[in-house]
């Protein structure tokens, strides 16, 4: 883990994660679409539990709605970012730590878990396991878990054909153009029948729900979707909405998120 956690650092001290959902249109969908499903389930008065919270997009986010917000954060870099945008007034808890080991705080605690980011770093069936068992152990009975995890097509559309790298696609992956999990390469990629069949492992959770959080507009589709006016935007948008739970198109979406309900 320490030298996984030595290339993250490097990566996030360099990239900007910080203005990453809201740089331009297409970036900001995933935002809109994650916020727009958290919200189906969220309820006055939760405790809410942010896994890999970042620079505090989402942290920060509900806690100017007034909601009591835990954030742990495995980067120096992210962090510090964290905490320097906490107001006065808002409850927010930024503490460091891994998503594999949530020891710091106790079982059955929080009504909205979410777990946005750690998947993309854990390139190991056991670290997956570990996560995962965290963020449901940390969650109330009732309470509901969101996990976010990137596809394996997201590499192929933005770094084989957005970014010219076809060739070294092919020569990476195996005959059905499957991106190996190697810490090296940043991002650990998943197809969605394998990250559905590992969380039916889990008999203490129900799935509730499962959806591209930025749709074709996250890779491909994004040069069109950031040259739509303002009107077309909101059309693209109620369209996204509108079909983001399909099966049939999921799998050209960057990111998923996976909603459970613990039981």
């Amino acid at each position: 883990m320490d030298n996984v956690q030595s290339i993250l650092n490097n990566y996030y001290n360099e990239y900007d994660e910080d203005g990453r959902l809201e740089k331009d249109k297409a970036h900001s969908i995933e935002f809109i679409t994650t916020t727009k499903y958290i919200e189906q389930y969220l309820n006055e008065g939760d405790k809410i539990l942010e896994i890999g919270a970042g620079t505090g997009r989402y942290t920060l986010y509900y806690a100017k709605k007034g909601f009591d917000v835990s954030a742990v954060e495995l980067i120096d870099s992210n962090l510090d970012k964290l905490k320097s945008k906490i107001e006065e007034g808002m409850c927010v808890k930024a503490v460091q730590g891994n998503a594999m080991d949530l020891s710091l705080f106790e079982d059955n605690t929080f009504d909205i878990t979410l777990s946005l980011g750690p998947l993309y770093h854990l390139f190991t069936e056991e670290d997956v396991n570990k996560a995962v068992s965290e963020a449901i152990r940390v969650t109330k009975p009732g309470g509901k878990i969101f996990f976010a995890y990137i596809t394996n097509e997201a590499v192929i559309f933005n770094y084989g054909l957005k970014k010219g790298h076809l060739k070294e696609i092919e020569e990476m992956c195996d005959d059905n153009f499957k991106v190996p999990n190697i810490p090296e390469e940043i991002f650990a990629v998943r197809y969605i029948k394998d990250f559905n069949k590992t969380m039916s492992n889990y008999k203490n959770i129900k799935k509730l729900k499962e959806l591209a959080t930025d749709g074709i507009a996250g890779g491909i589709g994004a040069i069109y979707v950031n040259e739509l006016s303002d009107e077309e935007f909101k059309i693209w948008i109620n369209y996204h909405l509108a079909t983001c739970e399909r099966e049939d198109l999921m799998g050209c979406s960057n990111h998923i998120l996976y909603i459970a309900e613990k039981i």
